[in-house]
Formats: structure tokens, sequence, C-alpha cells
């Protein structure tokens, strides 16, 4: 299968999971999420879901309030997306923002010693 297509696909469920859990979803937690990627495999049977969160949960406990729902979503994301077999969607908490403003703490924290 084409790469691109895949990407299409990741793509699309990406969009269509933020769209779901903003306007579909009940759970007050579900609204704090913002999908920050989205991986299917070349198959498409699986498909990993990167988020990050505002909530005051630690991340293991939305990690796990995620994948409890991730039924429901993978349910939804196929009503929306015209594939044959939606992927099993699993959620990983998305470190990648944290780890950004750590470097850039530790940049400003060297440049503020060289100054000194």
């Amino acid at each position: 299968m084409a790469n691109h297509k895949v990407e299409r696909i990741a793509s699309s469920i990406s969009r269509y999971i933020s769209d779901i859990l903003l306007n579909e979803a009940d759970d007050e937690l579900l609204k704090t999420i913002t999908i920050t990627g989205c991986e299917v495999s070349s198959d498409l049977s699986f498909c990993k879901v990167y988020f990050t969160s505002l909530s005051k949960l630690t991340k293991e406990q939305i990690v796990k309030e995620m994948n409890e729902a991730a039924s429901f979503i993978r349910g939804r994301v196929s009503e929306k997306i015209e594939i044959r077999h939606t992927p099993e969607i699993r959620f990983y908490y998305d470190d990648s923002i944290e780890y950004g403003k750590r470097i850039e703490e530790i940049i400003k924290n060297l440049d503020e010693e060289e100054h000194n």
C-alpha cells in the first residue's frame, strides 16, 4: 500500500478523533485532550494516537482513561471514515511539548549564566 495513502488515513483519523473529543464526548476529561499526532501501521490494523492534556490528572491516569474510551472513539471514527477495517486505536501521552519547554529553559539558564 502506498505510504501517502497511509499518511492520508492517519491524518483523517487524527482529525476525526479531535472532532469526536471536542463535539461528541460527554466526559469533560476528553474535552481537555489535544491530539498531536497519529501513526497508522502499513497494514492499517493499528493506530497510535499521541495527545496532550491540560487536565490536572497524572499522565498515567489520563492514558488509562483515553484507552478505556478507545472503543467508543474507534466506533465513531468507523462511521466517519471510508475504509474497510478501522484500525485498533491506542493512545500515548506526547511528552514532546514538555521536553521542548525543558530544553528552552536550559538554554535560557545557560544564556543568563553566560551574561553574568
